[in-house]
Formats: structure tokens, C-alpha cells, sequence
């Protein structure tokens, strides 16, 4: 599997009923766990004081990335995304050869 750098923005329709914005808030949480949980969601950070999040997340390539995995976040239709592809630095100190 590849690896991705995410950066997601979360904007919230106007109008939209408090109820369903909770309801989805609470159902990417329990996704969220589910990808983590499959290796496909590896860390996840928000900045601080901003409404947006940086992640590492892994797929085959950025099609699946795309459709299957960020894809099967409910809030996903409110989401825009900037995907970098990831590759390994020979000077990472965590790599492992």
C-alpha cells in the first residue's frame, strides 16, 4: 500500500438540521476507528485553533484512496481534500529497509 498525505476541509452546508451534522460527526468517528483499524487510516492531526485535519492515510493508489476509503466517510460530501502522494526519504529516521 502507498502512502498519502491528506489534508481535509470540512464545510458544513447552510441550513443544514444540528441533528444531522451531529449524527454524521458521530459516524466518522466510529469510521475513523474502522479505517484505523484496517490500516488504511495511519495518524490523523488537527491543527491547532483550525477546522480542518492532516493525515496519513494509506490505499493502493489515489483512485481507492479517493472512492474507497476518504469515500466511505459520511462526511465526506461536505469535504474538500488535497492528497500528496508519500514516498520514503532515505534520511527518514523511522524507515526501515
Amino acid at each position: 500500500m502507498r502512502e498519502f498525505l491528506v489534508e481535509l476541509t470540512t464545510a458544513v452546508p447552510d441550513g443544514t438540521d444540528p441533528a444531522e451534522v451531529d449524527g454524521r460527526r458521530a459516524a466518522e468517528a466510529v469510521r475513523a476507528r474502522e479505517l484505523a483499524a484496517q490500516g488504511r487510516l495511519f495518524r490523523l492531526w488537527r491543527p491547532v485553533g483550525e477546522l480542518r485535519s492532516i493525515g496519513v492515510w494509506r490505499a493502493e493508489d489515489e483512485p481507492e484512496l479517493r472512492e474507497k476509503v476518504l469515500g466511505s466517510l459520511p462526511l465526506w460530501p461536505w469535504m474538500t481534500a488535497v492528497i500528496t502522494p508519500l514516498e520514503s526519504h532515505p534520511n527518514d529516521p523511522g524507515r526501515t529497509v
